[in-house]
């Protein structure tokens, strides 16, 4: 759980992120080098990176974020930082990977995780007290 001035909260998103047409670009010490990019990026945005790993064809990022982020603004750096990053260190491995300037496709998988199950919220929620 986290406080900041106005807000108190516990923000939890997993993240699929995926090279353009899911080709797979990823060795173990290019998903090494992309986590630790990730991690920095986390830190920018007072984020936290709790899980991170990955295949050949796809990343999964487990993120604790604070309720001033919006998670689209967070994955959008993600993918421009690293693909910056892993180009300059990885020129030979990522080149043949890369869509024009391009190697994360523009879509992702984003979803919401931690706390309580919807149902038991929902069931919270349908047992308070309404006044009369």
């Amino acid at each position: 759980m986290h406080k900041g001035r106005t807000v108190t909260y516990t923000l939890h998103a997993h993240l699929v992120v995926t090279p353009t047409y899911r080709r797979g670009p990823f060795t173990d010490e290019i998903l090494r080098r992309c986590e630790e990019v990730i991690r920095d990026v986390c830190t920018d945005f007072g984020a936290e990176l709790r899980e991170f790993n990955g295949e050949r064809d796809h990343v999964h990022l487990l993120v604790h974020y604070p309720s001033k982020v919006a998670i689209s603004q967070l994955g959008g750096s993600f993918k421009g930082v690293s693909v910056r990053r892993l180009r300059q260190e990885f020129p030979a491995s990522i080149r043949k990977y890369l869509w024009g300037e391009h190697l994360w496709s523009p879509t992702y998988f984003a979803a919401s995780c931690g706390g309580a199950p919807p149902a038991i919220i929902k069931e919270y929620i349908e047992n308070q007290k309404r006044p009369s």
